[in-house]
């Protein structure tokens, strides 16, 4: 169980390594970089204590940038390694850096059973809606018309949606956060840091190379107040500049309202419960600008056991009741046989 030191205090710089970071100037992988490195300078725990498993994209040079242990490992292939990684080493905090091509693309399936599973780790998923690293090409979160060098008359796919293909595999922990809010992020970050399971880590991260702008509504601060709602458990859904709107529930439905019109007061809002029904967690997730404002922070926070945890239990079980076994014996054993040498000339 990883632990916070008591005699030894962390700042950003031990966990930063020594290799320059290399992505293009104003990318957000910057300011998620640095906010990663200030909730874990924070938490007190060393940096061998972390290890951060990345697939392929922009986003998965992460753990070169971080003085802790880590891989940079294959497409889509992020959470797998992760996952065996967890099991093994149960005591590490075990994050996963991964993008909206690496993860819901080639690495869809793996994504999709790490987190039905509920393993301990926490996936931040960085999603600029676009293939940065290959130079531009529509991803999976695209939306539809999106013109880019795969797609020059317009993308026809219909968009995956992050956070609802998490709450349908039943995830323990959702969030989102925007690249360009430190401190909204950080507080996110801390949350994910803290919970004992998958935390599932949605970052709307804004490409500038190949598509900038694509989240402007969420990240610039004149745009954010009318087209954000920060979600705060058991508070009310509201927002807006004059803090004047609000979310209700409306039947099965949730409908944007203007506090003090048609007899709306802020009692009437939707409030906020981080254990609520799945359906409730899934409409508030798929929330888009300029119908609604887009929900931020954490969406849902529930318990449940950690596969790591179930399987290294069952481990411990079977070897209390057995012993502990002979490799040698496991492969020479009952589904073993001689083959006698056969004479031609009979």
């Amino acid at each position: 169980m990883t632990t916070a030191t008591e005699d030894r205090k962390f700042t950003v710089a031990d966990f930063a390594s020594s290799q320059d970071v290399r992505w293009c100037p104003g990318c957000g992988d910057y300011s998620v970089l640095a906010a990663v490195k200030k909730v874990l300078a924070e938490e007190g725990i060393p940096p061998e204590q972390y290890a951060f498993i990345s697939g392929i994209g922009c986003s998965s040079r992460f753990p070169y940038y971080m003085n802790t242990y880590g891989m940079h490992s294959i497409h889509g292939r992020a959470t797998a390694v992760a996952t065996g990684f967890k099991i093994v080493r149960p005591d590490m905090q075990t994050w996963v850096i991964t993008g909206d091509g690496d993860a819901l693309s080639i690495g869809g399936n793996h994504t999709i059973h790490t987190i039905r599973r509920n393993v301990d780790l926490k996936i931040l998923l960085f999603n600029n809606e676009i293939y940065g690293l290959t130079k531009g090409q529509y991803s999976p979160t695209s939306p539809q018309g999106k013109v880019t060098k795969s797609t020059p008359f317009g993308s026809i796919d219909d968009p995956l949606h992050p956070l609802s293909i998490a709450l349908g595999a039943n995830a323990s922990f959702v969030a989102r956060a925007v690249d360009m809010h430190p401190k909204h992020l950080m507080g996110v970050l801390r949350r994910a840091h803290h919970h004992k399971g998958t935390a599932f880590v949605e970052i709307y991260q804004n490409c500038n190379i190949f598509n900038d702008g694509a989240f402007s509504h969420a990240q610039d601060r004149k745009l954010r107040a009318d087209n954000v709602v920060e979600l705060v458990h058991g508070e009310p859904l509201v927002f807006g500049a004059k803090l004047d709107k609000g979310v209700v529930l409306d039947g099965q439905n949730l409908r944007v309202v203007t506090i003090g019109e048609d007899g709306f007061t802020k009692d009437d809002l939707l409030v906020h419960d981080e254990k609520a029904d799945l359906s409730i967690h899934f409409r508030m997730a798929r929330m888009r600008s300029p119908e609604f404002p887009d929900a931020i922070g954490v969406i849902r926070c529930v318990e449940r056991p950690t596969y790591d945890g179930m399987v290294n239990a069952q481990i411990e079980n079977v070897i209390a009741k057995r012993g502990r076994g002979d490799l040698q014996e496991l492969i020479t054993g009952r589904s073993t046989w001689d083959v006698a040498e056969v004479d031609e000339d009979e």
